[in-house]
């Protein structure tokens, strides 16, 4: 298990989406993650609780994510995922 996943347990939340698989959130750290597709995991960082809520509500998550978050919050490429 990656070092990042031991010191860092969330729950991952299932997404019904094009882009996206799932997507997990850290509060105390104000992280995050989103596992698309892909597989690639990236995680956004100075990410409040409220910015989650409303990713996660959102009609459209891809397009709430090309709008809201990408470009616009720091991150971090954290793996490569075999998508099953």
């Amino acid at each position: 298990m990656p070092q990042w996943r031991r010191e860092h347990p969330m729950t991952w939340l299932p997404l019904e989406s094009k882009m996206f698989l799932s997507a997990a959130y850290d509060a105390k750290q104000r992280i995050l993650y989103l596992r698309f597709r892909s597989g690639d995991v990236y995680r956004y960082f100075q990410f409040s609780q409220d910015d989650y809520e409303q990713f996660v509500n959102a009609e459209s998550r891809g397009r709430h994510f090309l709008s809201n978050i990408r470009d616009c919050f720091s991150y971090e490429r954290m793996a490569k995922l075999q998508v099953a």
